[in-house]
């Protein structure tokens, strides 16, 4: 299949890092971001102007800039970030034009197309929602039983998750991206902070009906193992991660699941699953170097390329 249309759902590093990788396969690309982001640059900026946090949305347009000295200029621009002591460090620059361009005219979508257009940019960038979110998961502590609120608090809570939920339960789902669903022939999902970043999409209901509903062929892209200290991985497996999902979407299918063989162990139950959503399961070394919990691009691309050609 030749340049298909390809609907990818995350946010942060791991999408930056799958839409990096599909570039080289296709130019019909959606990228869905997630807007749940309350830490850092975005979380100043969300709770002063009361818009989407812009971060996930900026990484995504760099991602996907044109490969050429303009394209790769602006990306630069854009990821720049200020330092000192002023009220602007900490600051990115792309994060401050999002931020200028929706409180001139209001239009989230618009102004994203206007930085998309600066850019060049391959494709499209979405946030899933047209509603600022929050999440709040409820986790297994060895002090008990914790409620957290906020995507840095979910992302950094210590413990084994119980439940996740988005606050407010049923936002505005972007109308443009249950159009890409519609009309996607590839869905990829993941990787990313796998609750606070990937299990939005699934939980906002419209769209995840939508991907439900789509004629597309889904791939789940699952994470590499993480290190104690970054923590949302650890303490859960790839199993674990992949009946959390279906325990908030029991009706979802999808036809591929992609992992690195360190992630399995050999694990019989991985696969069961996979098969029992009748998908395969396709094991290919993907991070950057032994013990890198970074997916490499080059890696990610040719397989892309191999499933979806």
């Amino acid at each position: 299949m030749e340049n298909p249309r390809v609907v990818s759902l995350g946010g942060g590093h791991g999408l930056s890092a799958t839409l990096t990788a599909l570039r080289g396969v296709t130019s019909e690309i959606t990228a869905v971001v997630t807007v749940a982001d309350n830490g850092g640059s975005s979380g100043r900026l969300r709770n002063e102007f009361g818009s989407l946090p812009p971060g996930d949305l900026r990484m995504a347009l760099a991602a996907l800039c044109s490969d050429d000295e303009w394209g790769r200029g602006w990306a630069q621009v854009m990821q720049y970030r200020f330092h000192g002591d002023g009220e602007l460090s900490g600051h990115s620059l792309g994060n401050l034009l999002l931020i200028a361009l929706w409180d001139m005219d209001g239009d989230t979508v618009r102004g994203i197309r206007q930085v998309g257009n600066l850019l060049g940019i391959i494709g499209e960038v979405l946030p899933m929602s047209l509603d600022p979110l929050d999440i709040e998961g409820t986790f297994n502590t060895s002090y008990g039983r914790k409620i957290v609120r906020g995507q840095v608090e979910v992302a950094t809570t210590k413990g084994r998750i119980e439940s996740l939920r988005l606050i407010p339960e049923s936002p505005r789902t972007t109308p443009q991206v249950l159009d890409a669903l519609r009309r996607a022939e590839w869905i990829t999902i993941g990787p990313g902070s796998w609750f606070s970043s990937v299990m939005p999409h699934l939980l906002l209901p419209e769209l995840s009906q939508a991907v439900v509903a789509s004629p597309a062929k889904r791939v789940m892209v699952l994470n590499l193992p993480e290190p104690d200290s970054v923590d949302e991985f650890a303490g859960s497996s790839a199993s674990d991660h992949l009946e959390f999902v279906l325990h908030h979407l029991p009706e979802l299918r999808i036809d591929y699941a992609i992992v690195d063989p360190s992630v399995t162990g050999g694990s019989l139950k991985l696969k069961g699953l996979v098969e029992g959503l009748g998908g395969e399961l396709v094991e290919s070394p993907l991070s950057e170097s032994p013990g890198s919990y970074h997916h490499d691009v080059g890696k990610l691309r040719a397989l892309f390329t191999h499933i979806m050609r």
